[in-house]
């Protein structure tokens, strides 16, 4: 294996201007006009894939949420590459720029501060556009919190429905009261400071013995996953000063009992 991949590497390096190494089949592509969409780790810099390394060293360009971020990544690899801020703030804007960029012929590679793009993050409006000017996209599979999180949960992984940010006001209490009858397991995302509420919430619609678990920082240092009842989450959560860091919420599905 490491044969080959030095092999691979060997001849990404004299060729890496007209194309790039998969390592399936052992194929070459030409990189010219495709888009890229490269996960990026969720926390722990090792968590990334050797074709995500090479590919972002082959591009023309890179799309990045937050440069200086991205820049953290990329400089921890080696990798030196004009980077245009895609965020979403500007991302109706930028669109029109990355489609011309693709069509007159260069690679790009898109990213996010973490994890796999257009996972409630930047990038499904550049997607869709390159599909709809049928310019080629390439998706690498990655890093994502959600997936990270339902796993290490041990709640039911065979059925789930991903729900990402819940709007903070208008349309909060509908989407919430849709959780009360939902049989299968519900993925959330949370900020640090709104966890609290988002657990009183669910405490107020919910049976408080129903599973959920609570993940945050995971691949980090202090990675933590807080299981338990709704019942008995609130009341550890209750109990210290704050939280901190990257949240997702595991909610299991009515009927689920341990």
């Amino acid at each position: 294996m490491l044969n080959r991949l030095l092999s691979y590497r060997i001849i990404w390096a004299n060729i890496k201007s007209f194309t790039k190494i998969t390592h399936s089949r052992n194929r070459f592509f030409p990189t010219l006009s495709i888009l890229y969409i490269v996960p990026t780790p969720i926390g722990n810099l090792a968590d990334i894939t050797y074709r995500a390394v090479e590919i972002l060293g082959s591009v023309d360009l890179i799309a990045c949420e937050d440069t200086r971020v991205s820049k953290t990544l990329l400089s921890h690899y080696g990798i030196e590459k004009p980077l245009i801020a895609f965020h979403q703030h500007n991302e109706h804007k930028q669109v029109e720029r990355l489609i011309t960029e693709l069509k007159t012929g260069r690679s790009l590679a898109l990213i996010s501060d973490a994890g796999t793009p257009g996972i409630s993050d930047p990038g499904f409006l550049l997607i869709r556009r390159a599909r709809q000017d049928a310019l080629p996209v390439v998706a690498l599979p990655g890093p994502d919190a959600a997936t990270t999180a339902l796993v290490t949960s041990g709640l039911p992984c065979d059925r789930y429905i991903y729900e990402g940010f819940l709007p903070h006001k208008k349309g909060r209490k509908t989407r919430l009261d849709r959780l009360i009858d939902e049989e299968r397991t519900v993925v959330l995302y949370e900020s640090p400071h709104r966890i609290m509420k988002l657990i009183s919430e669910l405490s107020e619609r919910c049976d408080p013995d129903r599973m959920v678990a609570v993940t945050r920082e995971l691949t980090k240092t202090y990675e933590e996953v807080i299981r338990g009842t709704i019942r008995q989450v609130s009341e550890t959560l209750q109990e210290r000063d704050g939280v901190k860091g990257e949240i997702c919420v595991i909610l299991a599905g009515k009927d689920y009992k341990e």
